[in-house]
């Protein structure tokens, strides 16, 4: 798509970026910002969201969006102070701190997990579909995970990231014919600090990381950021219900390790 057609897709929209302030919603902030949306920021780091939002001429919203009655009350103010939203990335989540088994793992670090990852989602996509449902449009992607498409030692986040999947499905058609498309992207393994620390702490190999994917290398959250911004686009005006990975070909390599790992480069 030449430049001058991706400056102009989303000018006069309103977006709401969940988790805005780092990672993938930072990415998704920039890019949106770039193509002509108001972008708004939540995050409950106000800081660092007040950064992010002032670098990209954007307003940032304090929000933890494992309150519901922040959530309520944020989406209220938005949509009354500021304006009509009509694109939404839930971004904001969380990882679990190591590949605990559940003998290991505790029932507080499940609950977070849960609370931010899946009901946290399910939150905000009901509260800013609410205003979208009575203007008969808007566009919602909510950030999945690979984890939630595949077995792994993650007892929370796992399941965490399957429920956002499957509640993406459930909300395509509850408000399709209202007008709003609701899609999910599952990113492979993407660099975010936690994960680096791990990395550091010598918890996570990076290198089985990257050759587990068809491509060899991590998910760039620009890349994942690009896809959320077509999912968001009226290039997408067909696609509702989807879960589309970004994971460098990580589902479709993962299973060549039985036979030695994906092939070299030719």
């Amino acid at each position: 798509m030449p430049e001058v057609c991706k400056s102009k897709t989303f000018l006069n929209k309103i977006a709401v970026i969940t988790g805005g302030a780092s990672g993938i919603g930072e990415a998704c902030v920039r890019l949106l910002a770039e193509r002509g949306a108001l972008v708004i920021v939540c995050d409950r780091n106000a800081e660092a969201g007040e950064s992010v939002a002032k670098e990209h001429g954007g307003l940032a919203v304090t929000l933890d969006v494992a309150n519901p009655e922040a959530i309520a009350a944020v989406a209220e103010k938005i949509e009354t102070e500021i304006g009509p939203v009509d694109l939404l990335v839930t971004s904001a989540g969380i990882i679990q701190s190591y590949p605990a088994p559940p003998e290991e793992l505790g029932i507080e670090e499940w609950d977070a997990i849960t609370d931010i990852n899946l009901r946290g989602t399910y939150l905000c996509c009901s509260n800013f579909a609410r205003g979208m449902c009575k203007r008969r449009r808007g566009a919602i992607v909510t950030i999945a995970s690979v984890m939630g498409m595949r077995s792994g030692p993650f007892h929370a986040y796992g399941p965490a990231k399957a429920g956002v999947i499957h509640l993406t499905q459930t909300l395509a058609a509850e408000w399709g014919r209202s007008g709003v498309r609701v899609n999910s992207i599952s990113p492979g393994y993407v660099m975010p600090p936690v994960l680096a620390r791990a990395i550091e702490d010598g918890m996570r190999d990076v290198s089985v990381m990257e050759d587990s994917s068809a491509l060899g290398r991590m998910v760039r959250p620009e890349e994942v950021a690009e896809a959320s911004c077509f999912l968001l686009s009226d290039a997408a005006s067909a696609v509702t219900g989807i879960n589309l990975p970004v994971d460098n070909g990580w589902l479709s390599g993962i299973n060549w390790h039985t036979y030695g790992g994906v092939r070299a480069r030719r």
